[in-house]
């Protein structure tokens, strides 16, 4: 995909994220321009998941910028100064709702039905009204093939099909990018296939998506790019022809390990 800097939708600009003494992500830069998919790749504890968290401030970055839509997001916290955090907290449910996310544990609420879960956002965070909100979900829904579990609650779906539904439910907010945080390790093996046609069905229709992945063969068949990350940082970026044949020594180890 070619790419000029007008063309990025979303910027992440020398984030870094520490947990106490842990440095998680270390002076990350990643472009990423409309319509293309990105995946991320490395070992665990890489700081992958982390990074998605960031995208969307679910989990703030400590330092660096966020660059949305044109847009400039950073983590505007102060000890000093409560209506200015007040501003900022009331603004994110929008950037999140511009920026759906998948988890890798569905992460369903187990007394509301599929159509409650879906529709709830829309209502939260969109303002739409009940009826209305109702209507949407339910072409979400449909979209991932569950019209026939409207009323149906969680604990009556399989793994598979709970991921459908928070995959809808992001969907719904029709959002800009989606993000994918290893959405299929919590899964069936036999429930995998399912989820990544949903997401090959998203690339034909020309979705923004960044995904942490360690399907990789699915990774080298969707993606534009990939990202190879170890220890916090970005290692190495390409195409999928690229990093199949790195030659730099970790992300080379690394697909050695998982694609023998």
């Amino acid at each position: 995909m070619d790419q000029n800097s007008s063309d990025y939708l979303l910027e992440i600009k020398s984030v870094s994220k520490s947990f106490g003494e842990l440095h998680v992500l270390k002076d990350v830069n990643l472009n990423v321009a409309k319509g293309e998919v990105v995946c991320i790749i490395g070992p665990s504890g890489s700081g992958k998941s982390t990074l998605l968290r960031c995208m969307n401030f679910i989990s703030p970055p400590d330092s660096g910028e966020i660059v949305f839509d044109k847009v400039s997001w950073r983590s505007y916290r102060s000890k000093f100064n409560v209506l200015a955090n007040l501003r900022y907290e009331k603004k994110l449910p929008q950037l999140r709702a511009e920026i759906g996310m998948v988890f890798q544990h569905f992460n369903v609420f187990p007394h509301m039905t599929t159509l409650e879960n879906v529709s709830l956002g829309l209502q939260k965070v969109r303002k739409i009204k009940k009826d209305e909100a109702k209507q949407v979900a339910t072409k979400s829904l449909e979209q991932v093939g569950l019209s026939d579990k409207l009323q149906v609650y969680p604990d009556q779906l399989s793994g598979g099909q709970k991921q459908r539904v928070a995959i809808a439910r992001a969907l719904a907010l029709n959002p800009k990018v989606m993000l994918f945080d290893e959405v299929t390790s919590a899964l069936d093996p036999e429930l995998v296939s399912g989820i990544l046609d949903e997401i090959r069905r998203l690339v034909r229709e020309g979705m923004t998506m960044i995904i942490v992945t360690h399907e990789m063969k699915f990774a080298f068949q969707v993606a534009h790019r990939i990202v190879f990350m170890d220890q916090g940082k970005i290692v190495q970026v390409g195409t999928p022809a690229e990093i199949r044949n790195t030659q730099e020594p970790r992300a080379k180890a690394f697909l050695s390990s998982i694609l023998e």
